[in-house]
């Protein structure tokens, strides 16, 4: 995790970073003068709390996209680091290579033995380039396949963590058949025979999302988004440009508690205040706290049942008028 002096900070987070400064002008002067200020940190502390909390009661739709990009905010391998132990990496889709955007294997969650796969991004530029920003290409999508398979045939429970701006959207990808990839994910998942989470743990984008995205339980944690398309790309589409981009965030109706109001999830993960990007212990805690108990309540429904309600769930999504 970042120290308040590596942190990055958002536009809208300059209120925070104001008070850390305070206090390090406070320690340096404890430090100068010898002078005890250890209260005056200790109200700075609680400040900081404070203001994280006031910050994310009010965040706009853009400002949760933007938190979901915060450059120190947890990744997927942060997260099974975090909250699994035992985990054992899987490579390749056995067909043309080993994709680093999607990350995926077998770990130990509480006791439980899981198939935990996750899209991947870089903590610095060099990772980021070959993590592919997190943007899988078609063996990313079959390796995750491939993991499912074995998941099911050693009746293990799957866990998705979703996240990534989209799927790879280069020549080279489409070649290779990546909207095939992604449809047959979405058609093998509804039938696998073992419990299924998904878990919006950033960005939730397009088929990128949904080809590891289909489960009996949908999650999404509080400063994520879910949509078909970026509000960027929005923007461009509509308007010719990105400046719009605000507006876009608004309109699509992205952040986790419309998704909830729409049916399209199940449930919405709290995050530490401020933002997952501010304790990833704790964030790896809440998570593992959400998704033990429905491994459980899922494990207790017999196969045949579960996949027939997977397919009665997402066959009900959204809402229409016949005229």
């Amino acid at each position: 995790m970042p120290t308040n002096a590596n942190r990055q900070f958002l536009d809208f987070e300059k209120p925070i970073k104001d008070l850390i400064e305070e206090i390090e002008h406070a320690k340096h002067r404890q430090e100068k003068t010898k002078i005890d200020m250890s209260d005056v940190i200790q109200r700075l502390d609680q400040s900081i709390l404070d203001k994280r909390r006031e910050i994310t009661q009010s965040l706009s739709s853009w400002q949760r996209v933007q938190l979901s990009r915060h450059p120190d905010r947890p990744y997927t391998m942060k997260y099974i680091d975090k909250m699994t132990t035992n985990f054992i990496e899987l490579y390749g889709d056995r067909n043309v290579k080993d994709d680093k955007a999607m990350v995926g294997g077998f770990a130990s969650l509480d006791g439980e033995t899981v198939m935990i796969i996750g899209q991947q991004k870089g903590i610095n530029t060099k990772m980021r380039q070959l993590r592919n920003f997190g943007m899988a290409n078609p063996e990313g999508y079959r390796k995750a396949l491939r993991l499912m398979r074995l998941a099911e045939k050693f009746n293990k429970p799957v866990i998705t963590l979703i996240d990534t701006p989209g799927a790879f959207p280069g020549l080279e990808a489409e070649e290779r058949g990546q909207g095939e990839a992604i449809a047959r994910n979405i058609y093998e998942m509804i039938r696998l025979k073992v419990p299924v989470i998904c878990v919006i743990i950033g960005e939730g984008a397009s088929g990128g999302a949904l080809g590891i995205g289909v489960g009996d339980k949908v999650f999404m944690m509080e400063n994520t988004w879910y949509t078909v398309i970026s509000p960027e790309s929005c923007s461009s589409i509509l308007w010719r440009s990105w400046d719009k981009k605000e507006v876009a965030a608004e309109q699509l109706r992205l952040t986790a508690d419309k998704m909830l109001g729409f049916g399209l999830i199940d449930g919405i993960i709290p995050e530490p205040p401020g933002g997952a990007h501010w304790d990833y212990s704790e964030s790896a805690r809440i998570l593992k706290d959400y998704l033990v108990p429905v491994i459980k309540e899922l494990k207790q429904i017999p196969p045949e049942q579960r996949t027939n309600n997977r397919i009665e769930k997402f066959g009900k999504m959204g809402f229409w008028e016949e005229v």
